[in-house]
């Protein structure tokens, strides 16, 4: 994650984008700001959302890096090439990527920042944000005659619809990635960005327990018989190995948590097939991404629901419960312990 504190803003223009409509408009000038209120509100607006954001990606291209028009222009503009001359580019490529239908029109904002942190490292980087939808906003102002009016106003809420942050470190540069769009206009990561994920720790750690989480709940009950206490005992090992260990070591993680032979070969098979699907990869051991395990380790509730009567957390040892039926075929469990809080 990134970290904003002490991020400045060097440059910021915004250019309208028509789409459907020939609405578009260039800005030949930058936006000057007046006030440190005014570089507040815009760096908590285009800034702030992507301080939670974990995934990080990096440009792409089949040939040659240097053909990718959005790492070019990223490039020039890092080397001081005119700010304003190449966010038009951008405008330009922008309109020429946007050819599905449903794609909107909006406004296209452009921003240089400087002392963005990333792993202890400050950085240089260049925001690219379109605005689809906006927000209505309240505003009160006093009369001469002591009355309050309000006046309702468009403008950029908190939620950003689409946006990249590019971080100048080695290229092909670390990529930040926001896209609340349907599946349909997934042009803004493909066409117009065309970023693939970083095989960096933080991914790797992110996507292999996503990988686990959906091989215990998913697919192992369709090729073992498996009670739900047997699934839970599995997804809480999983989730403690990674809080346990400062590396992952894939061959380690099998025996200490899968330790079944069948079980791992039925895992192996699995992975294949999930990174093919999700052009992905892993390596077989990487450093623990803290953060990544405190974020992905919500979703493995090792919660046992029993009708609509009980929730049960189990977090222990697997052998202190038992499973049973008694003589008017209604299903029990027996929870063995030493003391009661």
């Amino acid at each position: 994650m990134i970290e904003i504190k002490e991020a400045v803003i060097t440059n910021i223009t915004v250019h309208r984008i028509g789409i459907q409509s020939d609405t578009s408009f260039l800005n030949d000038k930058e936006i000057m700001m007046n006030f440190e209120e005014d570089e507040e509100a815009i760096k908590r607006t285009f800034l702030k959302p992507f301080a939670s954001s974990f995934a990080t990606y990096e440009f792409r291209h089949d040939e040659d890096i240097e053909l990718n028009p959005i790492f070019k222009i990223s490039k020039e503009i890092n080397e001081e090439a005119d700010f304003v001359l190449k966010t038009k580019e951008i405008h330009q490529y922008l309109k020429d990527v946007s050819i599905h239908p449903n794609i909107k029109d909006g406004d296209l904002f452009v921003i240089n920042f400087d002392n963005i942190k990333l792993e202890n490292e400050h950085y240089k980087a260049l925001g690219i944000y379109k605005v689809e939808n906006k927000e209505t906003f309240i505003e009160t102002v006093a009369e001469d005659d002591g009355r309050v009016k309000l006046n309702f106003k468009k403008g950029v809420g908190r939620k950003l619809d689409k946006a990249i942050l590019v971080l100048f470190t080695e290229e092909p540069y670390t990529v930040f990635v926001i896209d609340n769009g349907s599946v349909e206009t997934d042009y803004w990561m493909n066409d117009f960005a065309n970023v693939a994920l970083r095989n960096d720790y933080v991914n790797n750690t992110t996507h292999f327990l996503e990988m686990t989480e959906n091989f215990i709940k998913h697919k192992l009950p369709e090729e073992f018989d498996v009670e739900r206490t047997d699934q839970i005992d599995l997804l809480n090992r999983s989730v403690d190995y990674f809080k346990t260990n400062d590396s992952f070591v894939q061959n380690e993680f099998e025996v200490e948590v899968l330790q079944d032979s069948n079980l791992i070969d039925t895992f192996h098979s699995y992975d294949e097939g999930y990174t093919h699907d999700k052009s992905i990869n892993f390596d077989e051991g990487f450093e623990i991404s803290n953060k990544a395990v405190k974020k992905q380790a919500k979703n493995f509730r090792s919660v046992l629901k029993l009708d609509k009567n009980f929730s049960i957390y189990m977090h222990g040892d697997k052998s202190l419960v038992e499973r049973g039926v008694d003589e008017n075929g209604k299903k029990y469990y027996k929870f063995f312990f030493d003391d009661e809080k």
